[in-house]
């Protein structure tokens, strides 16, 4: 009898030692970055003319860590402008992304392309068209409405092109995106 009393304390005593040592693998299936890629409708404030003008974006977010990514935007915003001037950027940036549950706030600094467009030159006398280096600072929210389906509930960017006058459009998007874990 002392025998087998002896041998449920020491199988007991092994298997209370075994949970204390933390011989666990780390997960194997880490990703090594997210990318969502999505598009929207952006309204803009251009600096020519008293309305506002329309267009759609496409945009491309990595995130290398939990917090720090790289954007990539195409705002065209070409389609509704009441004074036939448009004003395109192509830019690219790095974005800090602080997570709470499905809200993800973020911020972003891009440098690119802008691109004045005139698309009726007899509207626009005196209005010299073109590309130069732009700049901008921005930030947004994206909410995760499934697993793969984000919402751009809003994108602010404050532009600053090297154009002849230094053009400063403010942008507005709102959108989807896809994102591939």
């Amino acid at each position: 009898m002392l025998k087998n009393w002896m041998s449920i304390v020491a199988l007991a005593g092994l298997l209370s030692v075994a949970s204390i040592g933390g011989a666990q693998a780390l997960p194997t299936a880490v990703a090594k970055g997210a990318l969502q890629i999505g598009g929207g409708v952006t309204e803009a404030s251009p600096d020519y003319g008293q309305k506002n003008i329309e267009g759609a974006t496409i945009f491309a977010d990595f995130d290398f860590r939990p917090h720090l990514g790289l954007e990539a935007t195409v705002h065209y915003i070409a389609l509704v402008t009441p004074t036939d001037l448009a004003e395109n950027s192509y830019l690219i940036g790095p974005r800090y992304v602080y997570r709470r549950g499905r809200f993800a706030p973020y911020g972003k600094a891009m440098f690119g392309i802008g691109d004045l467009v005139i698309q009726e030159l007899q509207d626009n006398v005196g209005h010299p068209a073109g590309t130069d280096f732009a700049y901008s600072i921005g930030g947004g929210l994206d909410i995760a409405a499934t697993q793969h389906i984000v919402v751009r509930a809003i994108d602010f960017e404050y532009q600053h092109w090297s154009y002849q006058t230094g053009l400063t459009p403010i942008v507005a998007t709102i959108g989807v995106a896809y994102r591939f874990r």
